[in-house]
C-alpha cells in the first residue's frame, strides 16, 4: 500500500520523469500521467479498508496490465537513459517478465479469487 501511494505521489512531484517512459504512440503522455499517479494513490487508500480492499487489487491488476506497453516500450528502446543513469537490457526484461507479474499475482492474491480466500 504504501509503495503505491509514494508511486502515485511519485507522478506528481517528478512528473518528467514518468512523461519521458510513456510510450510516443500514447497521446497527452501529460495527462496520462496525472491519470496514472491518481490511479495509485486512490488504489492505495482502497487497500487500506477490507470492504474496498478487493476492488482496489482488481484495479491495481488492470492498471498494471496498463503499464505493459510502457515497460515494453523501455524494453525495445534498451539499454534505456534514465535520470542520467543506464538502465541495461537485462534489468528492463526482468522488470517486464518477473516483476511485473509477481506484482499481479500480488494483487490478484488480495482478491476472493485467490484460493476461494474472502476478505484478508
Amino acid at each position: 500500500m504504501i509503495g503505491y501511494l509514494a508511486a502515485g505521489a511519485n507522478h506528481f512531484r517528478v512528473p518528467a520523469f514518468y512523461v519521458q517512459i510513456i510510450p510516443p504512440y500514447f497521446p497527452h503522455p501529460e495527462i496520462l500521467n496525472i491519470i496514472a499517479g491518481c490511479c495509485e494513490i486512490g488504489l492505495a487508500i482502497l487497500l487500506i479498508f477490507t470492504k474496498t480492499r478487493e476492488f482496489a487489487a482488481w484495479g491495481i491488476i488492470f492498471m498494471l496490465i496498463a503499464f505493459i506497453p510502457v515497460h515494453l516500450q523501455m524494453v525495445l528502446d534498451s539499454p534505456y537513459k534514465l535520470s542520467g543513469s543506464i538502465v541495461s537490457p537485462i534489468i528492463l526484461w526482468i522488470r517486464l517478465i518477473v516483476l511485473q507479474p509477481l506484482l499481479i499475482w500480488w494483487a490478484w492474491w488480495y482478491t476472493d479469487g485467490a484460493w476461494g480466500r474472502k476478505n484478508v
